[in-house]
């Protein structure tokens, strides 16, 4: 049987029992045990206090700070931004599990993978093509003169696949239709565009060198283009789609990934042209963001793979600004980050180019400085320090740098080089330090990442929050479905005395959801049970049901106690409409429909 997903539901299944949680999350968690629960620190958000919580019992994990939860696949999901048939594939090929088990059919039988897989069939074929145009024909001539140009050796051609796409307007769409490639579908893929009256198909890239852009498993899924000449845009990238999102495709990881693992650290550039040329020059460990800002979702895949990241961005103004902003949402991540200083506004490539690979990696990745040191020498270029004004200033915005971080040794450090550079006495600044600490905590809570949307003032200390209250009925909806989900035998006894009558919907989907689950003859595991759900929504419902407090033993009196609570809703629902038909009636001078009404409702009531 296929999922909706278009995955044989054995193999979902299959991955779940080989990758047991507690182990899947220990390789990226530090957990220690509570209970029968193992707690640690969250992997998606920056925290103090743990409240990232694993139950080895269920298989699922639960985040009481940002919300995320879910079983093994969704951890891999989430934590190197895969999307579900991805994380499946990767995992089913780390335990030997045959992607197409026991089907008789194969996982892309459904017409939207089917899509998929023509696409990904399309763009291997089209990186093929664009290369071979480049290195055999007199069209790729200009290009491979260009790439000689700027250094790119032979061997850097034939190892990024770098190619050419001619100035025609229907190479790729005679080498594709050739082929029998459905156009419609590859104009989705982002490899061709419709022309503006309609009547077909143009190639999307033209007079271009050709950058492959690979998903982490090493599969072809868009281009970087850049023009020869002076056209514009003077880089294209392949449309968004579902193949390719910039904001989770980082260029190299598939190639560079071993060597990350092994040193638990990332180099991050901006371009691809800097990955290749310090490729070429042994830092195997660099990946690019492509023609985007690094974002949360870059930070998340990269999560997974290392415990650092230098960034090794352009030494303009430019470049030193990206740097700057990238810093918060990679330690937000838990990286500690190093920021690579280049020299004479000098991109990665040039500076290879000019002083050599040893230098590159003595001088600018190695003498890499803290992120702290790098803020403080960004925000010294601000500043006249000849003049006393320019002095006072930039010691004010140091502060704000300084103060908030929590290590005194570390504060001492900064304030010490801030003395020596400044002439300025040690005791002063550090007095200085102090009010500003002082000031800080005045103003803000002591809690963990105040502010982050994730957060939200959680783990204050001093201050309780307040939990919220639900109506005794939701609290016992919810107790049914965490009974439910632990045994089915409860589940038939619900279904028998309430069926679908839960008054949330999403709880009587949940409960109609379970009821097919065990009409399959399938066993009580929530991991498995999540896994068959196709509702992001409900997922996240259902894990939180199943983090709840249970009693070992469930009984019938218990049961009937909250089926009884969920079937008063709607009586009290019909009886408030009785009374305001009552209240009606009295006005209307109708005092015998009034009655009628008033017995009735009495009658309500006993029920």
């Amino acid at each position: 049987m296929n999922t909706g997903r278009g995955i044989p539901e054995e193999v979902i299944e299959a991955v779940l029992r080989q990758h047991d949680i507690v182990d899947t999350v220990s390789k990226h968690v530090h957990l220690t045990k509570q209970g029968k629960y193992m707690k640690g620190l969250c992997p998606f958000h920056s925290e103090k206090t743990p409240s990232f919580t694993v139950t080895p019992d269920r298989q699922i994990f639960h985040c009481y700070g940002c919300g995320k939860g879910g079983n093994a696949i969704k951890f891999r999901m989430e934590l190197e931004g895969l999307t579900f048939p991805e994380a499946v594939r990767l995992m089913a090929d780390e335990a030997h599990i045959p992607y197409e088990a026991g089907t008789g059919g194969s996982a892309g039988d459904s017409p939207r993978n089917l899509e998929l897989e023509q696409q990904l069939q399309a763009h291997e074929w089209t990186a093929k093509l664009y290369h071979f145009l480049l290195k055999n024909t007199e069209y790729g001539k200009s290009a491979m003169d260009y790439l000689k140009s700027r250094g790119f050796s032979e061997k850097a051609i034939d190892t990024f696949q770098i190619g050419y796409a001619p100035a025609r307007w229907d190479t790729l769409v005679q080498f594709l239709e050739k082929r029998s490639f459905n156009l419609d579908v590859m104009e989705k893929g982002g490899l061709l565009s419709s022309k503006q009256d309609g009547s077909g198909y143009v190639d999307r890239f033209r007079d271009r060198v050709m950058f492959p852009l690979h998903n982490r498993s090493g599969k072809v899924i868009a281009f970087a283009g850049r023009v020869l000449g002076e056209g514009q845009p003077k880089y294209l990238n392949s449309s968004e789609s579902k193949l390719f999102s910039k904001s989770r495709t980082l260029y190299n990881l598939h190639m560079a990934k071993g060597e990350i693992r092994k040193s638990r650290q990332f180099v991050l550039f901006e371009g691809y042209g800097d990955v290749i040329s310090a490729w070429e020059a042994g830092v195997h460990n660099g990946v690019a963001t492509m023609g985007t800002a690094l974002t949360e979702s870059h930070a998340a895949m990269m999560r997974g793979l290392a415990d650092e990241v230098i960034v090794c961005y352009d030494g303009d103004q430019a470049g030193q600004a990206a740097a700057l902003k990238s810093i918060p949402i990679l330690e937000d991540a838990g990286f500690q980050v190093r920021i690579a200083m280049l020299s004479e506004g000098l991109d990665p490539d040039d500076f290879i180019r000019k002083y050599g690979a040893e230098r590159f990696h003595r001088k600018i990745l190695d003498g890499a400085v803290s992120s702290v040191k790098f803020k403080l020498i960004y925000l010294r270029k601000n500043h006249i320090l000849l003049e006393e004004d320019g002095k006072v200033a930039y010691i004010k915005d140091a502060m704000e740098v300084i103060a908030p971080l929590s290590s005194p040794t570390e504060r001492e450090i900064y304030l010490k080089e801030l003395s020596a550079e400044l002439q300025v006495s040690f005791e002063s600044l550090k007095q200085e330090c102090n009010e500003k600490r002082q000031s800080m905590q005045k103003n803000n809570y002591a809690g963990d990442n105040k502010g982050k949307r994730w957060n939200n003032g959680r783990h204050k200390t001093g201050q309780a929050s307040m939990p919220e209250l639900l109506p005794a009925y939701h609290v016992a909806e919810r107790r049914l479905l965490a009974f439910m989900l632990q045994d089915d035998e409860v589940a038939r006894y619900v279904g028998d005395s309430l069926g679908d009558q839960f008054n949330l919907e999403d709880h009587a989907a949940i409960a109609a959801y379970l009821y097919a689950y065990y009409a399959q003859g399938k066993p009580p595991d929530a991991s498995r049970f999540i896994a068959s759900l196709q509702d992001e929504r409900l997922e996240q419902s259902v894990i939180g049901i199943a983090m709840m407090e249970l009693p070992a033993e469930w009984s019938t009196q218990e049961l009937d106690d909250c089926i009884r609570e969920v079937k008063k809703v709607p009586q009290m629902k019909q009886i408030r409409r009785k009374k305001e038909e009552m209240v009606s009636a009295e006005k209307a001078g109708d005092f015998l429909r009034a009655a009628q009404i008033a017995s009735e409702i009495i009658a309500l009531e006993r029920q």
